[in-house]
C-alpha cells in the first residue's frame, strides 16, 4: 500500500495469483519496487515465490533497471536467486505501527508541533551536523512536512512527514542535536508524529537500519512492529 502511492505520478501495480508488485519513482529517494506474497514458505519451487518471481520479471522489462526490489528477506532472496541481474544492496527493517491511539503526553515534556516553511534552513542545518545521511531533508521531493522541538528557543529535535501513501504515513528524518541526546526528545518527537500520521492516515511506518540499536528501542516502545527486509538492484 505505501508503495502503491495512489496509482499517481508513475506508480503502478500488478497481481498474479496471490504475488502483487507495487512501485513508485523516487520513494525513500529510490524508485522501488515492493513485492508481496501470500502466506507460506518463499522455498524454491514454492507458489508464492514463483508468481513473485514472475511478476518482478515483467515488472523490471515495464519499468526498467532504476527500480529496486524491495520485500521480507526471504522473499527477495529468492527473487535474486532466480533473476541472474538482480543482486542484494542492502538490508535493514520496515516497521509498522497499526491504527489505534499512539501515547502521548501533552504535558510530559517541552511542546512539539509542525514547523514552519521558514524553519527548513533550520532543519538542514541540524541534519547536516548531526544525521548526514538522513534520506528526508527540506526541500526533496516527496517530504511534505518537518516537527520538531525547541530547547531554549533553538531547535532540538525533528522528524518528517515523508513519501506518505493514503493508508500509511511514513515516518522518516528523524534527528536530535548531539548534546541533546539522552533527553528523549527524539522519542517525543516520533510519538507525536506518529499520532499525526496515524490520526491521517489509518497507520504508520518507518525504515531503520538493523545496526541502530537506540531507534530500534525507541520505535519498538511506541509500539512499532519490526519486519526484516532485504533490497536489490539491477546489477550495473
Amino acid at each position: 500500500m505505501w508503495a502503491a502511492q495512489r496509482l499517481e505520478g508513475g506508480a503502478r501495480a500488478w497481481a498474479l495469483g496471490d504475488a502483487v508488485v507495487a512501485a513508485a519513482p523516487a520513494i525513500s529517494r529510490r524508485d522501488r519496487l515492493v513485492v508481496w506474497a501470500g502466506p507460506g514458505p518463499a522455498s524454491v519451487g514454492s507458489a508464492s515465490s514463483v508468481t513473485a518471481v514472475r511478476l518482478v520479471r515483467f515488472a523490471l522489462a515495464e519499468l526498467g533497471p532504476s527500480y529496486r526490489p524491495l520485500g521480507e528477506r526471504e522473499l527477495v532472496s529468492r527473487v535474486v536467486a532466480e533473476l541472474d541481474e538482480v543482486e542484494v544492496s542492502g538490508a535493514f527493517s520496515w516497521m509498522s505501527l497499526p491504527g489505534g491511539p499512539v501515547p502521548y503526553d501533552d504535558a510530559g515534556g517541552p511542546e512539539v508541533g509542525w514547523l514552519g516553511g521558514a524553519a527548513e534552513g533550520e532543519v538542514a542545518a541540524l541534519l547536516a551536523g548531526h544525521a548526514p545521511d538522513s534520506y528526508a531533508v527540506p526541500g526533496a521531493a516527496g517530504v511534505r512536512r518537518w516537527a520538531g522541538v525547541r530547547i531554549g528557543g533553538e531547535l532540538a529535535a525533528v522528524a518528517a512527514d515523508a513519501w506518505s501513501a493514503p493508508s500509511v504515513g511514513l515516518l522518516a528524518g528523524v534527528a536530535t542535536v548531539a548534546s541533546r541526546r539522552g533527553l528523549g526528545l527524539a522519542e517525543r518527537v516520533c510519538r507525536w508524529v506518529s499520532r499525526e500520521l496515524v490520526a491521517g492516515h489509518g497507520r504508520a511506518a518507518l525504515m531503520v537500519d538493523d545496526d541502530n540499536a537506540a531507534a530500534l528501542s525507541v520505535y519498538g516502545r511506541i509500539g512499532y512492529v519490526r519486519r526484516p527486509v532485504l533490497a536489490a538492484q539491477v546489477a550495473a
